[in-house]
């Protein structure tokens, strides 16, 4: 394959829950090569595991179906391909999905699945936490352990051809970073090229954050038509440098501003942002401003990969209760303050850290009746966690009973319980994580699986006679 002198990467997605109007909007006219959906976060993928666990044919992105619903068709009009770390705790469900949302809309659709993030197996519960240096076993029930996968674990399925490629958890950047390792043939040892690509991956990563979503500051940093913000994309060069951009009369901008701020989003060392791929050195990025919502980027630096791999560790870290009352008219807040005061007292002795919040100023009755300064309404808010299901349950009981129990003028009780996941982070050897593909057709009910140390042509497929029973990928378990 001859390498390609430019390539142009959208981002259609900076978090799970993100808008998908704008993705759309990209891939209906943004004249994209590649579209990106980063959808994960450390409690994503752990909360996905918790929904896995519960119903195991779960776990992928909730907003899979949508996303693929509004894009496949666009993706076969237009020839870019997508690549998204959708898969969360269950990539090759995640797979499995689209290829039959593809079926459904009637389009032949190809789909890589990338597997080996999941180290739960692999895990040595004595290993100790980057946080607080105590083992990972020390805090409680473990539910997910998912190693920061690199874009070299992407490049075999970008090479089989697929027009999807699903993941699990991967390093933001990487999900950007490897179409160019692919289209422009870098290699996996070039620091230089790789810290360039890793910059654009990281600028690109939180989709609308790089237009002025975040930034926005009214009267200090104003962002024209929020409502309508476009997403970026970037026309990257072979030489790693880019120039990013977006749709024309989307909403939105794409500054000098806007860019720095997300340069340094979520980089403590901006000398040595440490990624699965290189540790790159942003401190000679050099960003020139081309007018009209393009800005370029060049001068990236950086140094050879870690021996390790960051891994993400979920755990099972108890319940949260919460419950929440309003009081309403004059002398309110004296009133949610006794309110908040009374459950205390008789949550404090069994429940640490019991949270009291005064909340509210016109959701009541959508006016304080010209009292500003003192307020016609308040909102009581009680949290606690608690060990076990029946202990946080009491929070939302006792506010509950502040109805007759408490001030007087409390309504609108409400309760709630839920499932807490902490995280802590650890490093592995990157040696014993073992990656693979799984490859997927609209063509085919097989399943079939290629190890990721398999040269570009895709060879030796393993074929799975049920499509739905996972393949075993070097001896681990089904995903």
């Amino acid at each position: 394959m001859t390498p390609q002198k430019t390539i142009r990467i959208g981002c259609g997605a900076g978090f799970q829950g993100d808008r998908i109007d704008p993705a759309v909007i990209l891939a209906a006219q943004g004249k994209l090569d590649w579209l990106v959906l980063e959808c994960l976060a450390e409690r994503t993928v752990a909360m996905a595991q918790l929904r896995r666990l519960a119903d195991s044919d779960q776990g992928y992105d909730p907003l899979l179906r949508s996303r693929m619903q509004a894009l496949l068709p666009l993706l076969k009009r237009n020839g870019f391909r997508l690549v998204s770390n959708l898969g969360a705790a269950n990539p090759v469900g995640a797979g499995r999905e689209v290829i039959a949302m593809a079926r459904a809309l009637e389009l032949p659709m190809t789909v890589a699945v990338v597997t080996g993030d999941d180290v739960l197996g692999l895990l040595d519960p004595d290993t100790p936490t980057l946080e607080t240096g105590r083992a990972v076993g020390d805090y409680g029930a473990l539910i997910s352990a998912n190693a920061y996968l690199g874009a070299d674990a992407i490049l075999p399925a970008l090479a089989s051809g697929a027009e999807v490629i699903i993941t699990g958890r991967v390093a933001d950047p990487s999900l950007f970073l490897a179409p160019m390792m692919h289209a422009f043939g870098w290699p996996i040892d070039d620091p230089a090229l790789l810290a360039r690509g890793t910059v654009i991956g990281h600028l690109l990563e939180c989709a609308g954050q790089l237009t002025g979503g975040y930034f926005a500051d009214p009267g200090k940093k104003d962002v024209r038509d929020l409502a309508h913000l476009g997403f970026p994309f970037c026309d990257v060069e072979s030489t790693g440098h880019g120039t990013f951009g977006k749709v024309a009369g989307t909403g939105g901008m794409i500054t000098l501003r806007t860019v720095k701020e997300q340069l340094l989003y979520e980089v403590n060392d901006p000398r040595a942002y440490v990624t699965p791929d290189v540790v790159a050195d942003f401190s000679g990025v050099v960003l020139t401003d081309h007018g009209d919502d393009r800005v370029h980027v060049a001068g990236a630096t950086g140094s050879v990969r870690t021996d390790t791999l960051k891994v993400s560790v979920g755990y099972r870290a108890g319940y949260l209760g919460e419950g929440e009352i309003s009081y309403a008219g004059p002398n309110a807040r004296a009133r949610a303050e006794l309110a908040g005061a009374i459950v205390h007292e008789r949550l404090h002795h069994d429940l640490p850290d019991v949270r009291i919040d005064l909340i509210g100023i016109d959701s009541t009755h959508r006016t304080d009746f010209g009292h500003p300064h003192d307020p016609y309404e308040v909102r009581l808010r009680v949290a606690a966690s608690g060990s076990t299901r029946e202990r946080a349950e009491r929070v939302g009981l006792e506010v509950e009973a502040l109805y007759t129990n408490g001030p007087a003028g409390g309504g609108g009780a409400r309760k709630f319980i839920s499932e807490r996941v902490g995280i802590v982070s650890t490093l592995m050897p990157r040696d014993l994580v073992e990656t693979a593909v799984v490859h997927l057709s609209t063509e085919t009910t097989t399943t079939m699986a290629t190890a990721s140390e398999m040269p570009a042509a895709v060879e030796d497929i393993v074929e799975v006679p049920d499509p739905r029973t996972p393949p075993m990928l070097h001896g681990a378990p089904p995903p």
